[in-house]
C-alpha cells in the first residue's frame, strides 16, 4: 500500500497539467473544450495562469493515493492466491487480478474522480460559481444533486477495468520475456519500456470508455452553460441529464467515431510517461520495502537464535 500511495503521488504531481488538458479535450464540445492542444493550453494560461494547469490537483492526489494502494494491494494478493492454484505467470490469472483490483479501486474511489472532473472543466461563463476546494465541491454537489451524482459516469469506468485487463498482464508478460537470466532484478530501464509498451497498446484499445465518462460527469455544467447562454435564469434549457446509451449515441450521431478519440494524442502524451513511472516508483519502494523487511526478518531470527542457545548454554 505504501509503494502503490507513492507511486500515485509521483505521478499525479507530474502529470497533472497534460491532465487538465487531456479532459478539456474529452470533454470537447460539451464543455467548450475545442481549439486543440495548444488552443486549450493558451486558453488555461490567459485566463487562469500556472494555477490553472494544475486545477483539480487536490483530489487528483487525494484520489490517487487510495486508488494505486488499493489496486496494487489488491492485484498483488490476488496474483499470489491464483499463482499458487494456476502456477506462476498465467496469463488468466494477470487477467482476473488486474480485473478485481481495477474493479475495487474504480468503486471506493469514484466521488473523487467526479469531483476531479467538474475542477478541470468548471467555467466561470457557466453560471456557476468556481469550486473553493475539495470538500467545498463535495459540499455542494452533494447539496444541489444528492449522493447519485458522485457516481455518475462509474459504469464506464467499471468498462475501464477492460483497460487494465490488456495492461497489467501485458506488463506481465514483458517482464516475463525481458527477465535477466541469471535471476537478478529487472533493470529501471527495462521497466520503463514494459510499462510503457503495455499502457499504451491499452490505452488506444480501451480510450472511449474515457470520453464517456467524462461527458457523464460534467453534464450538470452542460446544462448550466445551456441554461445561462439561452439567458433562462431558472430552468435550465440544456438537455436532460442522459445515461450511457443515450451518451453513446448523441457523441456518436454529433461527433462521428472521432469524438470518442478527442483527446487521445495528449492522453498518451500523459499517461504513457505517468503510468511508466508509476509502475517504476512502485517496483522500487516495493523492492526497498521488502529487503527492509527481510532484512528485518533474518535479525529476528538470529536474536531468537542466539537468545536460545544463551539460555542452553545456562
Amino acid at each position: 500500500m505504501l509503494a502503490g500511495a507513492g507511486a500515485g503521488l509521483v505521478s499525479s504531481i507530474v502529470t497533472c497539467p497534460l491532465d487538465v488538458v487531456k479532459t478539456k479535450l474529452q470533454a470537447g464540445g460539451a464543455s467548450g473544450g475545442s481549439g486543440g492542444v495548444l488552443g486549450i493550453t493558451k486558453h488555461i494560461w490567459l485566463n487562469d495562469g500556472f494555477r490553472g494547469l494544475y486545477r483539480g490537483l487536490g483530489p487528483t492526489v487525494i484520489g490517487y493515493l487510495p486508488t494505486w494502494a488499493i489496486y496494487f494491494t489488491v492485484y498483488d494478493q490476488v496474483k499470489g492466491r491464483l499463482s499458487e492454484i494456476r502456477g506462476p505467470d498465467d496469463p488468466i490469472a494477470h487477467i482476473i487480478s488486474a480485473m478485481t483490483a481495477g474493479a475495487s479501486g474504480t468503486i471506493a474511489t469514484n466521488p473523487l474522480w467526479v469531483i476531479k472532473t467538474r475542477f478541470m472543466t468548471q467555467q466561470v461563463t457557466a453560471g456557476e460559481k468556481r469550486y473553493r476546494h475539495t470538500w467545498d465541491a463535495f459540499a455542494r454537489i452533494y447539496r444541489e444533486e444528492g449522493f447519485r451524482a458522485f457516481y455518475r459516469g462509474m459504469l464506464p469506468s467499471l468498462f475501464g477495468v477492460v483497460h487494465v485487463a490488456v495492461q497489467f498482464p501485458l506488463y506481465e508478460q514483458f517482464k516475463v520475456m525481458s527477465r535477466p537470466a541469471d535471476g537478478s532484478d529487472i533493470p529501471s530501464s527495462t521497466i520503463l519500456v514494459c510499462s510503457s509498451g503495455s499502457k499504451m497498446i491499452a490505452s488506444i484499445a480501451t480510450y472511449p470508455h474515457e470520453v464517456l465518462r467524462t461527458r457523464l460527469q460534467i453534464q450538470k455544467q452542460q446544462r448550466a452553460k445551456a441554461s445561462s447562454s439561452s439567458g433562462a435564469s431558472s430552468t435550465p434549457s440544456g438537455p436532460a441529464f442522459e445515461g450511457v446509451v443515450k451518451t453513446y449515441h448523441r457523441i456518436l450521431r454529433e461527433e462521428g467515431v472521432a469524438g470518442f478519440y478527442r483527446g487521445l494524442g495528449v492522453n498518451l502524451l500523459r499517461t504513457v510517461p505517468a503510468s511508466a513511472l508509476t509502475i517504476l516508483t512502485y517496483e522500487l519502494i516495493f523492492r526497498h520495502l521488502h529487503r527492509i523487511g527481510e532484512q528485518a526478518e533474518q535479525e529476528a531470527e538470529k536474536a531468537y537464535a542466539d537468545k536460545k542457545r544463551r539460555r542452553g548454554d545456562e
